[in-house]
């Protein structure tokens, strides 16, 4: 069993970092109180981590290309473990949002790494077995998510979702020590530094105007200002990209219709089926009264099914052409999240059961296509740059979803209210507490949060259905089965 232990190594780092992601979301109501957080401080403590991931991903790979990948992916570890202590000891939002930030840094650092390492720790047949459990463990990390938040959020405290890091942080590092092999690209090019600097500025000032346009309103001078910061900075990461000769991101493959489909499709599939999850946290923990723990198992129908539908999706449709299999997926999310429009005032967590089960079998039948088919869209030597812009857009669209979705959740809850209750206490998880006080105010909050979720999702849904309709119409030949490639490669900047 020794062979294995490289694969276990990488796997606890590949399922920390990615039980981040959703972790948090059950204990954002806990966190609103201890921390008096605003409804933008709760965007932020999830969307900083996205975007950090998003933006530093390419450069990450770029990094370990160069001077090796398991040093890159044992100095995320200790950033990560770093970052997470720091979390667990926050005293207030702006605290939080910047060790969050730091914990992406350190997860873009192990994400960038996990597949290469697995691609230089085994060979053949247990190569397919090594990239099988690792995508399972993925898998499992979302579906874990929730209910791990609430089980240590209820019985613990929130500080426990970061504290819990530590000891599998020390784990993955000692293991990663003494059974990993360093690996390097001798043809590594480093970090597009410029290229890096333009795009997380572009990606950076977009999610802070979407955050911020609540507050300041679409036509505020702060609002427009960020949107044209964003759009120059895009400009000049353009502009570099295509004028560099190592371009971190190489802009001829968007010349082919079928990755820019894939991309499109996955920056959609991040924003349609996962970025309403922390309005639907506060309203079934601050509304609807439910603990952390049962707010967790109310979100399960989606992680259960993506589970089991990816699973039955590798085996019986790997031959499918992915515009099918992507496409279809989307159409299911899409529809997913319409259904989830049936919310009303007086609905339970039972609403969300139908819409939250048909996402998830979207979300299983599309992902596991989606990384091959971005690879087999584009010459063999790009296929680890393909795999990495994948990531990135798909990390980059969870972030935007939060910021988006947050501004549509946010007007509609607040054109429903009267003119007495204010908007900030609910959005900013109070919810319970102005009920508590003031019993006659309970309708009003209950219509509220429906109108508001009920924007959210139809948008969702719409997004979904527009991904969908990106894919079928770009993705129009079907992937030939010789061009898939068997492992994915790397993240590398070329």
């Amino acid at each position: 069993m020794r062979k294995w232990l490289p694969l276990t190594a990488v796997c606890l780092g590949a399922f920390m970092l990615l039980v981040d992601v959703t972790i948090v979301t059950v204990a954002l109501p806990d966190m609103a109180t201890s921390l008096h957080t605003t409804f933008a401080d709760l965007q932020w403590v999830l969307d900083i981590y996205a975007l950090a991931l998003a933006a530093l991903l390419l450069g990450a790979g770029s990094l370990a290309d160069r001077i090796g990948r398991r040093k890159v992916y044992l100095a995320g570890l200790v950033v990560f473990a770093a970052a997470s202590l720091a979390c667990g000891l926050a005293t207030g939002p702006a605290q939080l949002i910047a060790f969050r930030g730091l914990q992406g840094i350190g997860g873009a650092a192990m994400f960038a790494t996990t597949m290469a390492l697995l691609s230089h720790a085994y060979q053949g047949r247990d190569r397919g077995i090594a990239f099988g459990v690792w995508g399972s463990v993925n898998g499992a990390a979302a579906a874990a998510g929730p209910v791990l938040g609430g089980l240590l959020t209820e019985h613990l405290d929130w500080r426990w979702i970061f504290y819990v890091n530590l000891p599998v942080s020390v784990a993955a590092i000692a293991l990663t020590l003494k059974v990993v092999r360093e690996s390097r690209n001798p043809h590594g090019t480093g970090v597009d530094l410029p290229g890096l600097l333009t795009f997380t500025l572009a990606a950076g000032s977009v999610t802070y105007a979407l955050i911020r346009v609540g507050d300041n309103g679409w036509g505020s001078t702060t609002t427009l200002g960020l949107f044209a910061l964003a759009a120059l900075s895009l400009l000049a990461f353009i502009l570099i990209e295509a004028r560099s000769k190592r371009p971190m991101l190489d802009l001829a493959l968007f010349r082919n219709p079928a990755f820019v489909g894939i991309m499109a499709g996955g920056l959609l599939l991040s924003v349609a089926a996962f970025s309403y999850f922390v309005y639907v946290s506060l309203w079934l923990q601050s509304v609807r009264g439910m603990g952390p723990v049962t707010a967790g198992l109310a979100m399960l129908p989606m992680s259960v099914t993506a589970f089991v539908v990816a699973g039955v999706a590798g085996k019986k449709l790997h031959d499918a052409p992915a515009r099918w299999t992507v496409g279809g997926g989307l159409v299911l999310i899409g529809l997913g999240a319409l259904l989830l429009t049936l919310i009303g005032a007086d609905s339970t967590w039972t609403v969300l059961v139908p819409g939250l089960a048909v996402t998830g079998a979207g979300v299983g039948l599309a992902t596991p296509a989606m990384a091959a088919a971005a690879m087999a869209a584009v010459p063999p030597e790009r296929a680890g740059m393909a795999g990495g812009a994948l990531n990135t857009a798909r990390q980059l669209g969870n972030a935007l979803g939060i910021a988006v979705l947050g501004a549509v959740f946010q007007a509609g809850l607040s054109h429903s209210l009267p003119s007495g209750i204010p908007a900030r206490l609910l959005t900013g998880g109070q919810a319970g507490a102005l009920i508590s006080r003031t019993p006659e105010a309970a309708p009003a909050v209950h219509t509220a949060f429906a109108s508001g979720l009920r924007d959210a999702f139809l948008l969702s849904g719409l997004l979904g259905l527009l991904g969908a309709a990106a894919v079928l119409t770009l993705v129009r030949r079907p992937t030939p089965a010789h061009l898939v490639p068997t492992t994915p490669e790397p993240v590398r900047a070329g």
